[in-house]
């Protein structure tokens, strides 16, 4: 199976989206918890005072299934939407390459290499 990304944006009304970061903890920290949740982050964009970005990672679609069926996506849901929920544009993605950014010389590429 092949692991998913999930990158999100989500926007809130401007006056809670700091506090709706800072008492997101709870969510951010179950998903964490679950089995196959490689990574899991949200944080401000600096550039617009309405959103939030999300960037997820799973090991596969069974970890991904399981964790929106589980309390800490609800909760995420419910949370978001107690601060005003805007918009949010969201999309998953199935990782068939992984490499470094950085070559062995340090130099940035866009090759994957073997």
């Amino acid at each position: 199976m092949a692991k998913i990304v999930i990158a999100a944006h989500i926007d809130v009304e401007p006056a809670g989206r700091d506090e709706c970061l800072k008492t997101a903890q709870p969510f951010i920290d179950g998903a964490l918890s679950q089995d196959g949740c490689l990574h899991y982050s949200w944080a401000a964009d600096l550039n617009n005072p309405s959103r939030i970005e999300v960037f997820e990672e799973w090991t596969d679609e069974d970890a991904l299934a399981q964790h929106f069926k589980g309390v800490h996506y609800s909760g995420m849901l419910a949370h978001i939407g107690s601060f005003g929920l805007v918009n949010s544009v969201s999309a998953k993605y199935r990782v068939d390459a992984e490499g470094p950014v950085y070559n062995a010389q340090g130099v940035p590429t866009p090759a994957f290499e073997n």
